[in-house]
């Protein structure tokens, strides 16, 4: 929950704006972008709105919240962040590299802050982490960093592991970094990874299937 407040925290900021202080209050209108749809994003959406009423801020009544979902449409991404430009929001929340791709492309006046995002670094959205510059802020899931760690820990809990098969998606931003780290590890640990490329939502049930016949073999 914390996560969400500090998120919620950096929207804030973003909407304080030194050259409006002085003109008559208006609402606040944010947009919120996510490729995911909106039943998948039920939890974060109302920890979200939770972390703005805690804040003060109360959707419909003194902030107006412009939801966008690509359902899963990655294609429809660029025009969801194009009409939240149009809108003239205030700020941009972009869920997910994805969606912080299409909204930096958008727009660089906009404050955007980001969540979710594994190597905003690597994939151009931020100079460094401490000193991002331009107008994108928010925050990195560093799971880049985290891959080898989380395959020590397998290690410590399964210390026969000598195949490990890995899922990733090398469509999104930070796997191939996370690939690295894993495979830094494994090289470590003696393990041997069997790497299977997930473009689809689809294809989630033909890699199992995959990782079965080949550690079926072994």
């Amino acid at each position: 929950m914390w996560l969400n407040r500090f998120l919620v925290v950096l929207i804030v900021v973003a909407l304080c704006n030194p050259a409006e202080a002085q003109q008559p209050k208006k609402v606040p209108r944010i947009g919120y972008l996510t490729a995911s749809n909106p039943s998948s994003m039920s939890a974060r959406v109302e920890a979200f709105r939770q972390g703005l009423r805690e804040l003060g801020y109360i959707e419909g009544k003194n902030i107006v919240i412009e939801w966008r979902f690509a359902e899963g449409k990655l294609d429809r991404l660029s025009a969801l962040a194009a009409e939240l430009v149009r809108f003239k929001v205030d700020a941009i929340v972009a869920s997910g590299p994805p969606a912080t791709r299409a909204t930096k492309e958008a727009t660089s006046t906009i404050p955007i802050v980001m969540a979710q995002d594994s190597d905003p670094v690597g994939s151009g959205f931020v100079a460094s982490l401490a000193r991002p510059g331009g107008n994108i802020t928010g925050l990195s899931s560093l799971s880049s960093e985290l891959s080898g760690k989380r395959l020590e820990l397998l290690k410590e809990i399964i210390p026969t592991l000598s195949r490990l098969a890995v899922f990733l998606t090398s469509t999104i931003s930070g796997s191939t970094q996370q690939l690295k780290e894993t495979e830094l590890a494994a090289g470590a640990f003696g393990i041997k990874l069997q790497y299977l490329d997930l473009v689809d939502p689809k294809d989630i049930e033909t890699a199992f299937r995959a990782a079965g016949r080949k550690l079926a073999a072994h």
